[in-house]
């Protein structure tokens, strides 16, 4: 009997397990040295100068929103094509999201409808945009930050769907997601599904390094620990002067001392999690290679099919966390696949309908072109361990249940 095939799995191997075992039985749980060494490696995945781990990719974007000074009545622009953590987490702040409408094209935020919104503002009313890299699909940050810098706006790189993925700048350089040259900050995933897995946890990545600070105090309930930075008097620490006989007393505060300094969150990751992270990025380039081949198995075999509907062909630079694609009768193909162990999925129904949001003043029709995608479409099984076997399993059904109508 055929096993069922989800439209995303990890793939865990004995290497991974090892590495977690060691970890394990070591002195460290949590706040240990993997977690630094998975920062370290995932910036230069990346190319940005700083990393931060947490404990998963929505207290990312919160984070993030926290370090840019998000406050209440703060206008976002973001996707409403997006998994809900990109919108609520500058919720969390108390700010405004304002949802603009996707390309059909890209299924990307659409730039020229964002700088159709600001021209059309007066300046100042925005504050910054979460742009996604939905699908896998990189966006195209130099013009982001083009646009975001004659506003005057900061960038949140929402790219937890693309690690590895990338697009070509105008001078035909490849710029890897997340590489801080244009977004203010980027942020990553690593849920089961996505391309790395540690359980849960997330990473983000950027190129200042006074956020990069910002975001370590943040992550660990806005604590400091660090001599030269500490407002209380040593006196009030009850530490001791630096002594010029000896190192005994070397350090003017106590080595207890701390300070909570702002209101920040435990949201930190595990040395476990890290030393999975850590050993799943290693096979990060090999896993995108066959993404990136199922994707065009998927592409050859409905190129030109009646039933499709809305974009084809390969991208370049596209990381392929997920491969949707538009058809007639979504539901019908959607219920017929879980009958044959095939769980496609949707993604996403669009955030600025989801009831919470339409309390807020979002109604149909307010976003033609995501409104339209969400009707049709269907995420199909593409993860690394999908075998050639599955795929074209996934296919003949595919193209059974439309040959029959």
């Amino acid at each position: 009997m055929r096993n069922s095939i989800p439209y995303g799995r990890q793939n865990i191997t004995q290497e991974d397990i090892e590495i977690v075992i060691e970890t394990l039985k070591s002195d460290y749980l949590t706040q240990g040295p993997r977690i630094a060494e998975f920062e370290k490696a995932f910036g230069q995945y990346c190319g940005s100068k700083y990393a931060v781990a947490v404990s998963n990719g929505t207290a990312a974007l919160h984070l993030c929103a926290l370090a840019l000074n998000v406050r209440e009545g703060d206008k976002v622009i973001t996707t409403p094509i997006t998994f809900a953590a990109s919108a609520n987490c500058v919720r969390y702040c108390g700010g405004e999201v304002v949802f603009v409408d996707i390309d059909p094209e890209t299924y990307l935020l659409d730039i020229e409808k964002v700088r159709k919104l600001l021209e059309f503002s007066p300046k100042g009313t925005y504050k910054g945009i979460i742009p996604v890299d939905f699908a896998g699909r990189a966006v195209d940050l130099e013009k982001y930050r083009s646009l975001a810098d004659e506003y005057n706006l900061w960038i949140i790189e929402d790219s937890c769907h693309a690690p590895g993925g990338f697009f070509t700048d105008s001078l035909g350089n490849k710029q890897v997601c997340g590489n801080g040259k244009f977004a203010d900050l980027s942020i990553f995933s690593f849920h089961p599904v996505k391309h790395i897995a540690s359980g849960e946890g997330g990473m983000i990545t950027t190129d200042d390094k006074g956020l990069y600070e910002k975001l370590l105090q943040l992550r660990t309930h806005g604590i400091v620990k660090d001599d030269e930075k500490y407002q209380n008097s040593v006196e009030f620490a009850q530490g001791t002067e630096k002594s010029q006989f000896s190192d005994l007393n070397s350090q003017v505060y106590p080595g207890w001392y701390m300070e909570m300094q702002d209101l920040g969150y435990n949201y930190r990751i595990t040395d476990f999690q890290a030393a999975l992270g850590l050993s799943q990025l290693k096979r990060a380039d090999e896993g995108l290679e066959r993404r990136r081949e199922i994707a065009l198995k998927y592409e050859q075999a409905f190129r030109e099919k009646e039933f499709i509907k809305g974009q084809s062909g390969i991208v370049k630079g596209h990381a392929y966390h997920l491969y949707v694609i538009e058809v007639e009768d979504r539901l019908g193909l959607y219920n017929f696949l879980r009958e044959q162990k095939i769980f496609a999925q949707i993604h996403y129904i669009p955030c600025h309908l989801m009831p919470y949001y339409r309390e807020r003043g979002w109604k149909e029709g307010d976003l033609p072109n995501s409104e339209t995608y969400y009707r049709n479409c269907i995420s199909l099984p593409m993860f690394p361990a999908l075998t050639d076997d599955e795929q074209s399993f996934v296919i003949e059904k595919v193209n059974s249940f439309y040959d029959k109508k």
